[in-house]
């Protein structure tokens, strides 16, 4: 029995070697997905072993170089069995949010909605300690909003004086439903430009300085799609041809607090590779945005997916920064992982 099992055992090896050499190799004689394939292989600095991983289906990891104390960024990458196509197919159906646990209830944006669009972000009346910590909000870290969305919460509690607990969470709800179209609004109408700073104690956080940072700065971006990288940074500039966008809004339990986001994605697909560019432009709580690209390309029978991810957040500067951050990273990284498993159950079940 032991020569089968030999047998076995160096044909496996036999196959990743193949792999790798074909992944490594010069370029002469490689078709246009492959030749992708290699220069992301060749940029992400991917070793022996993780090529090896890839082949047996197994997530791995690499590094995304940071460039704020207030980054965490990851990478990861997996194989999947199925077409690109497939995964095309899902996103045109919904987006990552229909596979993420800890979103209760989200909603698609049209081009041209009105307030209506987000009557479903509401709070509960369970959740009217949050209610009252928005009435009550001042500068700092509690929650993510400019200076003047804050004065706009304390001439509602004004109003709100004798009201009992089921109004008050009703007209905080709208009000907030209005903030969403204000902010979504804004940035539907001058991009990055109109994206107001979160007032602080003593500054401001700026999201559009963080996104424009992380589009500037994305590598993978860049090689999937020169032009998307530009429209992405210039938006609302004109997109490349075949591009489709959608917006979004989600409610979504960070740190156990309902947390109201809005979401712009893009999707570039080709029958060479497919991209999927996504920025949260405004998160209520806990952190400030996030820049997520899926990108796909065909190999064998399936494709490869590269996820990479930053998030912002100023709760990781100050004292004790570096345990923070490193902290922070492990957590985004488990949510990573779920993530990509939750998309390879979802483009299997197409």
């Amino acid at each position: 029995m032991s020569k089968p099992a030999t047998s076995c055992s160096n044909y496996i090896k036999f196959s990743w070697f193949l792999l790798i050499q074909i992944l490594l190799s010069p370029i002469s004689g490689q078709t246009a997905s492959t030749l992708t394939v290699k220069n992301i292989i060749a940029l992400l600095e991917l070793d022996q072993d993780q090529i090896a991983n890839l082949e047996q289906g197994k997530i791995i990891a690499f590094e995304v170089k940071e460039s704020s104390p207030k980054e965490l960024a990851g990478g990861l990458a997996i194989y999947l069995p199925s077409p690109p196509a497939k995964l095309v197919t899902f996103f045109n159906k919904g987006d990552m949010a229909t596979i993420d646990p800890d979103v209760s209830v989200f909603g698609e944006i049209s081009p041209k909605s009105g307030k209506e669009a987000f009557k479903g972000f509401v709070f509960t009346p369970q959740q009217h300690d949050e209610v009252q910590h928005l009435l009550n909000t001042e500068p700092g870290d509690q929650f993510n909003l400019s200076s003047e969305e804050i004065h706009g919460f304390a001439a509602l509690r004004e109003q709100l004086t004798n009201s009992n607990k089921v109004s008050s969470v009703s007209k905080v709800s709208q009000h907030y439903q209005h903030i969403l179209w204000n902010r979504w609004n804004a940035y539907r109408n001058k991009g990055l430009v109109g994206i107001v700073p979160y007032a602080r104690e003593e500054t401001e956080s700026s999201p559009a300085e963080e996104l424009r940072s992380a589009a500037v700065n994305s590598q993978l971006l860049a090689l999937f799609s020169p032009a998307l990288q530009q429209a992405w940074l210039n938006y609302p500039s004109q997109l490349p041809k075949g591009a489709e966008e959608r917006f979004f809004w989600l409610n979504r339990q960070v740190n156990d607090r309902p947390t109201a986001i809005l979401s712009h994605r893009i999707l570039l697909a080709s029958d060479a590779s497919s991209v999927i560019i996504t920025r949260q432009f405004f998160v209520g709580h806990s952190y400030n945005s996030s820049h997520l690209i899926v990108g796909c390309l065909p190999y064998r029978e399936g494709a490869i997916v590269f996820y990479t991810h930053r998030t912002y957040t100023d709760q990781v500067t100050g004292l004790g920064n570096n345990l923070k951050r490193s902290i922070g990273r492990e957590q985004m990284k488990k949510q990573m992982v779920k993530n990509l498993k939750g998309l390879r159950s979802a483009v299997k079940r197409l």
